[in-house]
């Protein structure tokens, strides 16, 4: 008999409590204090029925009800040990401490801030502040229109003024595209798994997605050819670099392959390129193989901040910029003019590029740690990106993973809210950004990783 048990002897003889549940109590307070760590070795059954002098039923009950609690887990081989986890986090105002909407990191540095609020100030004292409340034709000033053409031709050499429109986000832009593309009822091309706007946005119009399967190299190209012979879809979507949620960036070798039958079969695309200006290093973007076919997006929400609600989007040619200005001005009115010229201000003066190397570098620093913590369980991820893919076990279902460390204050997203094709696999997106500090994201990995190594009886989380 060990000094745990000595001790719930006493506890035990001293209440009027059903024992099995004041065996469960007592292990959640000696988890609590200490006393039992993580992986430490419980008594069998048997053993510990005759350590309290209580029957086997009754131990048994008491086991259940602590592993009902996630307290403790039983292996084969190994017993019975204490589960254990990381502390739990305090979900601050549905984005604080959880792991589940996709923002980039926010770099604690001093300099950067004190450059965004000094130009900031600047930009306001010095602007006709009446010029930004009246309105303003849709797609920004020329000046704005010139910088954002500058802006995307780091990924779009090709991209100039006339063909640029400054749009109030991406999600706005793809609105808009899809309601100018298709009609109800028509169908769009999408990978089978991908950014849930869309999914959103084609149920609103009332748009069918055909989902094309992935691999390693992105959307497969026979697929899409074989639903362009038979299906005659309006267009293309497509998340190509980083993809949300898998992480995946499609080969320059499938990037080359999917504008190839894009062009014989006249299908325009719609090239959501969201994160691609965090890897150094990327394929070209379709709209360089396919430049007459091709609406480009680009915004600031993944690589500035989700509150810079400023997207820029190339469209094919002149004509197609005015069309869409068009459609944007019937669902937006405009993009904000105070948004444009802040926009426009950082994009001009370095800002924006200085943000997005610290963005960078930050998430770099928490996919190191999510390395170190979930590399073993097989996680999908890129250096420079900010959110990953977990794979799962039979032990867990995505739902009940994802459903069980909310419990624990961390939010993850399961990989239904991505499928297209009915059939998500057994994984989650995790999201590293945010407002998080990095020993908070540390903390939450550690705990995600303890939650696949000991899961929990599957009901726990009811």
């Amino acid at each position: 008999m060990n000094k745990t048990t000595q001790h719930w002897i006493k506890r035990i003889d001293k209440s009027d409590k059903p024992a099995y549940l004041l065996l469960a109590d007592l292990i959640a307070e000696d988890v609590r204090t200490g006393r039992l760590c993580a992986r430490d070795r419980l008594p069998t059954l048997r053993e510990l029925a005759g350590d309290l002098g209580l029957n086997y039923t009754t131990v048994a009950r008491g086991y259940g009800e602590a592993r009902k609690r996630g307290l403790i887990d039983s292996r084969s081989g190994m017993g019975t040990y204490i589960r254990g986890a990381s502390p739990g986090f305090q979900l601050r105002g549905g984005s604080g401490a959880e792991m589940t909407m996709n923002l980039p990191p926010e770099p604690q540095d001093p300099a950067l801030l004190q450059r965004m609020h000094e130009t900031a100030a600047r930009l306001f004292a010095s602007a006709d502040l009446y010029d930004l409340l009246r309105y303003q034709d849709f797609g920004g000033t020329p000046h704005d229109r010139e910088i954002g053409a500058q802006w995307l031709r780091q990924r779009v050499p090709h991209a100039r003024p006339e063909q640029v429109l400054v749009c109030p986000g991406i999600h706005s832009v793809l609105t808009a595209l899809f309601s100018q593309l298709a009609r109800p009822g028509e169908m769009i091309c999408v990978e089978s798994l991908t950014y849930p706007g869309v999914k959103a946005i084609a149920a609103q119009l009332g748009i069918q997605l055909h989902a094309l399967p992935l691999d390693e190299d992105g959307p497969v190209a026979d697929a899409f050819e074989h639903a362009c012979k038979t299906l005659h879809p309006k267009a293309l979507y497509c998340n190509p670099t980083l993809l949300n949620p898998t992480t995946t960036t499609v080969t320059r070798c499938r990037r080359e392959a999917l504008a190839d039958v894009a062009l014989r079969y006249a299908i325009p695309i719609i090239e959501d390129d969201a994160y691609a200006m965090l890897p150094r290093e990327v394929p070209p973007a379709l709209a360089s193989l396919a430049p007459e076919l091709t609406y480009y997006i680009s915004g600031f929400s993944k690589c500035f901040g989700a509150g810079l609600r400023s997207a820029y989007v190339s469209s094919p040619g002149g004509r197609q910029s005015q069309r869409l200005a068009g459609a944007m001005r019937a669902t937006t009115v405009m993009a904000s003019p105070l948004t444009n010229a802040l926009t426009t201000c950082w994009v001009e003066d370095g800002t924006a590029q200085h943000m997005l190397g610290a963005i960078r570098s930050e998430s770099m620093a928490r996919q190191t740690l999510a390395s170190q913590h979930l590399a073993p369980h097989g996680m999908l991820a890129q250096p420079e990106g900010f959110h990953l893919w977990l794979p799962l076990s039979a032990a867990w279902s995505p739902v009940e993973f994802a459903s069980y460390l909310r419990t624990q204050g961390v939010g993850v997203v399961a990989s239904a809210a991505f499928s297209t094709d009915g059939d998500p696999p057994d994984a989650v997106r995790i999201c590293l950004g945010g407002p998080i500090t990095l020993g908070e994201c540390e903390r939450a990995l550690r705990l995600i990783a303890d939650t696949i190594d000991h899961p929990v009886h599957p009901h726990a989380t009811v």
